[in-house]
């Protein structure tokens, strides 16, 4: 599963699976205890596929800032907490993307990306390339044959 279905929802903790869509918004199923919820269109809902950070030149997607994370981690969960001093995690962030723009990214910003890192990474969600990508390199591949 792709980034393009787990969503954060203001006001809610943790990251959310969009399960199905109805008439008045959709059902959506906790990452962190499983339970389902209806969020309605009103709540403030980001795709994590849709939410990119700031730096100096340009905009990085989240999904890259998880493959820096991921590649610096050798593939395990991050060695800093999102509840260490923001010192800290102004550190550890700057080691992933030393070109972060740091008048716009807060450290609550830097504690909710490790925080949806570990996350995903507990649910075994790892592989945070676009599936529509991964169809693409594929067809790539196959054309070049």
């Amino acid at each position: 599963m792709g980034l393009d279905k787990i969503l954060a929802i203001s006001g809610k903790p943790g990251l959310y699976e969009l399960k199905a869509q109805t008439r008045t918004g959709f059902v959506a199923e906790s990452l962190l205890d499983g339970k389902k919820l209806s969020v309605s269109l009103r709540n403030n809902v980001s795709l994590l596929s849709e939410i990119a950070i700031y730096t100096l030149t340009e905009e990085v997607p989240l999904k890259e800032v998880f493959n820096k994370i991921k590649e610096k981690e050798n593939g395990g969960k991050t060695k800093v907490n999102h509840k260490d001093e923001k010192i800290k995690l102004e550190e550890y962030f700057f080691e992933i993307l030393p070109d972060y723009d740091e008048d716009k990214v807060y450290a609550s910003d830097i504690k909710k990306v490790i925080q949806w890192y570990n996350l995903l990474h507990d649910k075994g969600i790892t592989d945070f390339d676009d599936e529509v990508e991964e169809e693409e390199t594929k067809e790539d591949a196959k054309a070049s044959e």
